[in-house]
């Protein structure tokens, strides 16, 4: 059998375990207007029992014009501790689809301290095909105190991502998908210019698993190879917004690669500005 990541878990490994203590889970999702799914909605008609439903929006920076910012620590810290998370508790975050908001949780817990972070391989949609157990019950809170640990080394800003444009110090992986990369498909945000930053590589997340499962890790050195990304080199990830570029660190920090950083604003940021370099075309 073909290996998984270690920051993956199977829905019987949780369903098992869905009244440990120190076990906490957070559904995630989050999704596009155009989409048409209401994340706060599915989750009061319907959960994984004990789930606790992460808010994007709320837990951003409310100081900034970009959409779902990573917050100050001790906004973050203050945010988890109302949600009754502890930063030793074993936490498992889902989404609806599977491997497509869980990871930006995933990686903003593990920047922001907490030791045992992992995503439900398939997300709840097939949780729920599956005839798995949901409730529509509210899941009690105890608050807790999370202690934040901020490591800033792992998130680029748009003066690195310049200099990193300006001297190749890092790859850039992007995982928007190939019509955006390329700049021949529209972006989903209004004044966004189209096109990908000059030397990016395109990744788009939803390579990197199948029907919500994430490949295995045969899979993930298959598909970023076949992209141009050397494990070997330091690597920047970005998308959209900040969020689908978290499919790809988890992808490299499963395959072992520590030298990753996300870029937060991402094409939001640098699309927006009018003097950022912008390539068309393949990579």
């Amino acid at each position: 059998m073909s290996e998984k990541s270690p920051f993956v878990v199977s829905a019987d490994w949780l369903q098992e375990r869905l009244q440990q203590p120190g076990l906490t889970i957070l559904d995630a999702s989050w999704y596009f207007p155009f989409q048409n799914r209401d994340a706060k909605a599915e989750y009061d008609a319907a959960h994984i029992p004990g789930a606790i439903f992460f808010d994007h929006e709320k837990t951003s920076d409310p100081a900034s014009s970009l959409p779902h910012t990573l917050p100050k620590p001790e906004a973050f810290a203050a945010a988890a501790s109302s949600m009754g998370i502890a930063n030793d508790d074993t936490i498992v975050i889902y989404d609806g689809p599977g491997m497509y908001t869980s990871p930006r949780v995933w990686w903003m817990f593990r920047i922001m301290g907490a030791r045992n972070v992992h995503v439900l391989d398939g997300g709840f949609d097939n949780w729920k095909k599956a005839g798995r157990p949901v409730t529509a019950e509210a899941t009690r809170i105890a608050p807790t105190a999370f202690v934040a640990d901020f490591d800033a080394a792992r998130v680029a800003s748009f003066d690195q991502m310049l200099q990193i444009v300006q001297t190749g110090s890092r790859q850039i992986a992007d995982a928007r998908s190939a019509g955006r990369f390329k700049g021949v498909d529209p972006e989903p945000r209004q004044g966004l210019r189209s096109g990908h930053m000059p030397g990016a590589r395109n990744v788009p997340s939803s390579t990197l698993a199948d029907n919500g499962y994430l490949k295995d890790l045969d899979g993930l050195r298959r598909v970023l190879g076949e992209a141009g990304v050397d494990l070997d080199r330091p690597i920047a990830t970005t998308c959209g917004s900040g969020i689908t570029a978290a499919v790809i660190t988890l992808a490299l920090e499963s395959l072992g690669h520590g030298d990753n950083v996300l870029y937060d604003g991402s094409w939001t940021e640098w699309g927006g500005s009018k003097e950022t370099p912008v390539a068309t075309g393949d990579a």
